[in-house]
């Protein structure tokens, strides 16, 4: 198949790097997003997220005429859905994004097209949700129309890189519509593209976060484990994965992003009589922002009063993204505590948080504190030498970035997660 015109609903952190990918190679893209503050500062070449690379990107394909940006979705050869799909109650995938975003497509449905969804989205959404809403145009999938999942898989802070040397895989209706999708992304994807069907297309994304989580539970585990028996959780993770079959990860305040720390909620939801597995996983990482604060307490006691300085905010190291992160967890919880916490992270924040005071001053947070809990690590933060904390009585370490040696002679007294003493 052939593609002149593409229209790429949502611009987000997939959405809009996808549609300047492919706006890069001359295809016409026009990138839509209901969000207006947010198109018109695409308009303007300017964007609303940090991704490296991107900006250019974006700005080049505006001035070669290849990439526009509106409100409305307007006739196209493909339609790629990359919106939210967000918790509502109780853990529950919601996908009004989602279906607000197919029906919008729905009056530019002609024979032809084909439709993609990229959006993360619980098993048979493609077939059970997104097909019967577009065959109310009376043209049928497979047939009249290519319909395709095929779900994102990249890491922010190399997004453009990864869209282009992953594999991708794409799931279809039918066998057809896999095709016109192998052909529509073949136009900039250099990794192998995968053909199979949508439901395990589905399956795989799901599959992939859920393995990182599990992963991470027992991580985690390990952490108040070594706290409970007195050991170095650092140490004991390095000296186990000398064995050529083992890969533990690394602990930490929890897990955030729109990925792992969602992702297998989606299976959960959808079969919850075979998923404990699962579910233990998602409880573990979801309390351990709780763990951190009780560990916090063992050491300070009541929090009622006590100026904390929280270093990084954001779900990883190195990006702006600051979805469902543990970190931001972490700062509510000591806030609730009676806490007077400043926060500092050297990417804004665009929300703010109750009672929390939010800085991108170090100075500023530092200013005053007697505690710092760190959160994040940030370049920047592991760069910080131990005099910068000078004024402070005590640091918490969750991510193990004081273990070096320019730390063993600090005066301040120093708590890494997993390790029951200070250092």
């Amino acid at each position: 198949m052939k593609f002149s015109k593409i229209c790429v609903l949502g611009m987000g952190y997939i959405g809009l790097p996808t549609a300047s990918t492919f706006a890069s190679k001359g295809i016409h893209v026009l990138g839509v997003d209901v969000n207006n503050r947010v198109i018109e500062t695409l308009k303007m070449g300017k964007l609303h997220i940090i991704e490296p690379g991107l900006r250019p990107l974006v700005q080049q394909a505006i001035a070669h005429g290849h990439l526009e940006f509106s409100q409305s979705v307007a006739e196209a050869d493909a339609f790629i859905i990359a919106v939210p799909t967000p918790f509502k109650g109780n853990k529950l995938a919601d996908m009004s994004f989602v279906i607000s975003a197919v029906e919008s497509v729905l009056p530019w449905l002609h024979k032809g097209n084909l439709v993609v969804l990229e959006s993360t989205s619980p098993p048979r959404t493609t077939m059970d949700l997104i097909l019967p809403i577009l065959e109310r145009s009376g043209l049928k999938a497979g047939e009249d129309f290519y319909l395709a999942y095929s779900p994102e898989r990249v890491l922010p802070g190399q997004i453009l890189r990864e869209l282009i040397d992953n594999a991708r895989v794409i799931g279809g209706v039918n066998q057809a519509s896999a095709e016109a999708g192998r052909d529509l992304y073949a136009t900039f994807v250099k990794g192998e593209i995968i053909l199979t069907d949508a439901t395990t297309a589905e399956m795989v994304k799901l599959m992939e976060n859920t393995y990182r989580d599990i992963n991470i539970a027992v991580a985690n585990e390990f952490s108040q484990l070594a706290e409970r028996f007195g050991i170095d959780v650092w140490e004991a993770i390095s000296l186990a994965n000398h064995h050529p079959r083992v890969n533990i990860l690394n602990p930490g305040p929890g897990v955030g992003g729109h990925c792992i720390g969602v992702d297998p909620w989606f299976f959960v939801e959808a079969a919850p009589d075979i998923t404990p597995l699962i579910h233990t996983a998602r409880q573990v990482n979801d309390n351990q922002p709780h763990f951190v604060l009780n560990w916090m307490e063992s050491h300070l006691g009541d929090l009622k009063g006590k100026h904390i300085c929280a270093l990084g905010l954001t779900y990883k190291p190195n990006v702006d993204d600051f979805r469902e992160s543990p970190a931001v967890e972490v700062v509510k919880l000591l806030g609730a505590k009676g806490a007077v916490v400043t926060a500092y992270d050297p990417f804004k924040m665009r929300e703010a948080v109750d009672g929390i005071t939010l800085t991108d001053d170090l100075g500023k947070s530092l200013n005053g504190a007697e505690v710092a809990v760190i959160l994040v690590a940030h370049e920047e933060i592991k760069k910080l030498a131990p005099a910068i904390f000078s004024s402070v009585h005590t640091i918490f370490d969750t991510v193990n970035i004081t273990n070096g040696n320019q730390w063993q002679d600090s005066p301040i007294p120093v708590f890494r997660l997993g390790v029951n003493k200070p250092e």
